[in-house]
């Protein structure tokens, strides 16, 4: 591949070939299907060629091709198991890698956005790309101060490319929908549209990125590289060495596995409730783990990459989220529902069964009600199957429910989150990290005794300064009485 293929028509055909495929391939079905080979075995094969296919094609695209494969890569977990492991090995080759741009065409990038002597920022530069992402590829280099750098290089015309391919993939998104079950591709789509001015601008991943890494500088568990320079299609920050995640699902440890899930849980919750942004593009691909944890060398961090997509959320998650959380957690189906209605979850005309709210919605939260749960693929699919079967009281109840828009990118990540843990097999203390992190979630301490006894702090302080009075009114009187006494004598 020798450049980011940009014209609109070469793009258009190659996405367009896409449904063409799906129906010859059910065709061909079909005849195997006549001659007498079961249903479940035509199946698994027509799913194993469609993601063949389109996995080749969406890796080749880079764009928005590729960046709407990275975005269901993250749910491979909810797929039967006898047909996710051609999925598997097509998404962990979009995750880390895809054919790169020539060298001119870097070079010529790199002179364009940081002047003609642009070789005088470099101590080293290696021409061959460490990745190649949806956008742009990351080159190792060493920058003039020393220090080991990244230098992430945008392909030309990505906007372009970004916008025709969501359009294209939009008009036939039915299409692709029986490839993730229980899920509906078309407001993924219409999503990532809505971000793709954010994520080609490098100065906004810049002020995001540097708002992480000053907040994390120091923090044990997690590792945000610092900015070292930015313009526009050039974004330079700190390199980090560590083990890509789609290797630790591939080939890691238990203990590397539980490790990354709890950081990984850790950092999707504390992030906003410290910096004000959720990172928006959770796929295995954007993270790593390094050594030397808070427990020493044979610990492990977890390094966070690329944050081109962020939710800001000034004030955290929002405290609904937490509160019916807790609500649906002590049961309490009245309260959720009408906070559900609240906030536009359940729209004004539709009239629902709060308990049947509460029952669609306690097998989604099972890993808050353990200390510690073991997230698998077979849970995973265990829920995709429950939504998304039509004779399913939970599909039925489902289709009625609504996503408000400010929720959408926040139920996106931590429905893509749950995905890379269900990946990674891990177990993990959710709910530690809930109650944490999670605005809402407990209730503040004292809460419920204050309103019990009908006391508040200033009515506390109150008696205090009552009793204080009381005791300097006690004194008074004895000085008093001493005076007395001695004036007697």
């Amino acid at each position: 591949m020798s450049d980011l293929p940009r014209k609109a028509v070469t793009r258009t055909a190659k996405l367009a070939a896409l449904p063409l495929g799906f129906a010859g391939r059910a065709t061909w079905g079909l005849g195997k299907r006549i001659v007498g080979e079961s249903a479940e075995i035509v199946g698994r094969e027509l799913q194993q060629r469609t993601a063949e296919q389109l996995f080749k094609v969406l890796g080749e695209l880079k764009g928005g091709a590729m960046k709407f494969g990275q975005a269901l890569s993250v749910f491979e977990s909810a797929l039967p198991e006898e047909v996710a492991g051609p999925y598997r090995a097509a998404l962990t080759k979009l995750q880390d890698a895809a054919p790169p741009m020539p060298t001119r065409t870097v070079h010529a990038v790199l002179e364009q956005r940081l002047g003609p002597d642009w070789r005088d920022l470099f101590e080293e530069f290696e021409e061959k790309p460490a990745a190649a992402a949806s956008i742009g590829q990351v080159h190792r280099a060493v920058w003039r101060d020393g220090r080991e750098v990244a230098v992430k290089v945008q392909y030309p015309g990505a906007g372009e490319a970004l916008l025709s391919d969501l359009g294209q993939l939009s008009r036939f998104a039915r299409l692709l929908g029986p490839l993730i079950p229980g899920m509906d591709i078309k407001p993924l789509i219409a999503e990532l549209r809505d971000r793709v001015s954010e994520e080609l601008d490098y100065g906004l991943e810049a002020q995001a990125q540097a708002a992480h890494a000053e907040e994390f500088a120091d923090d044990p568990d997690v590792v945000v590289p610092a900015v070292v320079h930015q313009c526009e299609q050039v974004l330079v920050t700190e390199w980090i060495d560590g083990i890509p995640l789609s290797e630790i699902i591939a080939d890691g440890t238990q203990e590397q596995r539980d490790r990354a899930g709890q950081l990984l849980a850790r950092f999707l919750f504390s992030g906003p409730a410290r910096t004000g942004l959720l990172h928006a593009d959770p796929h295995p691909g954007n993270f790593r783990l390094l050594p030397g944890g808070p427990a020493g060398a044979d610990d492990w961090r977890l390094g966070v990459l690329d944050f081109g997509t962020v939710d800001r959320l000034p004030g955290g998650l929002p405290d609904p989220i937490g509160v019916s959380l807790r609500m649906t957690l002590d049961g309490d189906a009245e309260t959720v529902y009408e906070l559900l209605r609240t906030e536009g979850f359940v729209k004004e005309t539709i009239a629902l069964d709060p308990d049947a709210v509460l029952d669609y919605l306690m097998p989604i939260i099972e890993p808050a009600r353990v200390e510690a749960f073991t997230f698998t693929r077979s849970w995973m699919r265990g829920q995709a199957a429950r939504i998304a079967d039509p004779r399913s009281p939970a599909y039925q109840l489902g289709k009625q429910l609504n996503l408000p828009p400010a929720y959408l990118l926040i139920h996106r990540v931590t429905l893509s989150t749950i995905g890379v843990l269900c990946q990674l097999g891990a177990t993990v203390r959710l709910r530690e990290e809930l109650e944490e992190w999670l605005p809402g979630f407990v209730t503040e301490v004292g809460e419920d005794d204050v309103a019990e006894d009908g006391l508040g702090e200033d009515d506390v302080l109150e008696d205090e300064v009552l009793e204080d009075g009381l005791a300097e009114d006690d004194v008074a009187e004895d000085d008093a009485g001493e005076e007395q006494s001695a004036a007697g004598a």
